[in-house]
């Protein structure tokens, strides 16, 4: 069984930290280990649904993986549901200021202000928003279907978090679920459900410090229902092709 997972930092963030792709306590490893298989990761700090579409369409290290590839794993949308109160080519946009000076200040200005706006908007805008969430997935499970017609699609509902660099809000997430289940359900494309399996350890502060990532539990947990979900889809999927 061989994955490519398109993620967000919580497919490479530990306890501590970020981490290279193949630490095996990293969900997607976890998923490929218990599959008998191995897992290719291309993913990236704050990637939304938009950010998995351009390396889908823009990477030609995918492009190589994705003929090889048995299951696609839309492990992205959590940061699509975040409290952005800049819009995203300013925000990020703000490494590319210089001298060094100006860029480090305005940074540290941003972070200062980000949870104090995140809770004045409550909680919006969002990264991005659920019709251009559902958008981009579409796209790209479109695109690797008439690409690579053998290979099962998977996705993910969006995290939680209790971050206190957004001041714990997540007003958006709610919508972004509902938004992402219709689109699953009418393209075929079975969800992990992850607020219940994460749910309790973001909550509780057992995963990363700082309220958003999780630690090796939280990565087991998510990395072995990846691993049943995507049993149960490839399973469906070898039925339905017999005659």
């Amino acid at each position: 069984m061989r994955l490519l997972v398109l993620g967000d930092s919580l497919s490479f963030h530990g306890p501590r930290g970020p981490l290279p792709a193949d630490d095996p306590g990293l969900w997607p490893n976890v998923a490929a280990s218990a599959l008998g298989g191995h897992a290719e990761l291309a993913a990236g700090f704050g990637w939304t649904a938009r950010d998995a579409w351009w390396s889908l369409t823009g990477d030609p290290r995918v492009w190589s993986l994705l003929p090889r590839t048995d299951v696609l794993v839309l492990a992205v949308g959590h940061m699509d549901t975040l409290p952005s109160p800049l819009p995203t080519y300013l925000r990020q946009g703000l490494r590319y200021l210089r001298p060094d000076g100006v860029r480090r200040r305005a940074r540290a200005g941003y972070r200062t202000l980000q949870p104090v706006l995140s809770r004045a908007f409550c909680g919006y805008p969002v990264a991005l928003p659920p019709r251009l969430t559902v958008r981009y997935l579409n796209d790209s499970v479109r695109a690797v279907r008439a690409l690579a017609p053998g290979t099962r699609v998977v996705g993910m509902t969006p995290s939680v978090h209790c971050s206190a660099a957004y001041a714990g809000v997540h007003s958006g997430r709610a919508a972004a679920e509902r938004a992402l289940r219709s689109w699953a359900e009418g393209a075929d494309v079975p969800l992990l459900d992850v607020p219940p399996l994460v749910g309790d350890h973001v909550r509780s502060r057992r995963g990363n410090p700082d309220g958003m990532h999780w630690g090796w539990e939280g990565h087991e947990l998510v990395g072995r229902a990846m691993a049943e979900l995507i049993r149960s889809v490839a399973v469906g999927h070898s039925g339905a092709a017999e005659p």
